[in-house]
């Protein structure tokens, strides 16, 4: 009996190991981000978050970069941008599928995180932090998404 339990749970992890090597990989600065639900999240080609004093949309470019505008909170997505940041990066950080996106503009750095996994109950789907020139933190303000 313990024989057939033991081939059984065998022959499981085999087909477990063929199964995970034909899944698709869709690879961001060489770390794996998968392109299907599980522990890994796929990644938006746009999202609309909304803190308390901003509303901000990050956009996939062709080119691969990431595209961030930002606006005041009560203005209107279709009002000229206050600020655009070109050439943002996305970042995963370890391996449950949160990432963030990084954008750097005259020395400030600008970070949009995504948290799927936290130590913290509950907490927002998103965080935008701000960092000055010297890498000190100006701000970390929680986000909701607008649209994703």
């Amino acid at each position: 009996m313990i024989k057939k339990i033991l081939l059984g749970a065998f022959c499981m992890a085999q087909f477990s190991l063929v199964y995970a090597n034909e899944n698709p990989v869709e690879t961001v600065h060489n770390h794996p981000l998968t392109s299907y639900s599980g522990n890994f999240q796929k990644v938006p080609k746009t999202v609309i978050i909304k803190t308390k004093k901003f509303k901000v949309r990050i956009d996939k470019q062709p080119n691969g970069k990431y595209l961030y505008q930002s606006w005041g909170a009560n203005s209107k997505l279709t009002s000229k941008p206050s600020m655009i940041i070109s050439n943002g990066e996305l970042i995963p950080d370890g391996t449950g599928g949160n990432y963030y996106y990084e954008f750097k503009n005259n020395g400030y750095t600008y970070q949009v995180w995504r948290n799927y996994i936290t130590s913290s109950d509950p907490v927002p789907p998103y965080s935008l932090i701000v960092n000055d020139t010297n890498g000190n933190e100006i701000s970390n303000e929680p986000a909701n998404v607008v649209k994703n």
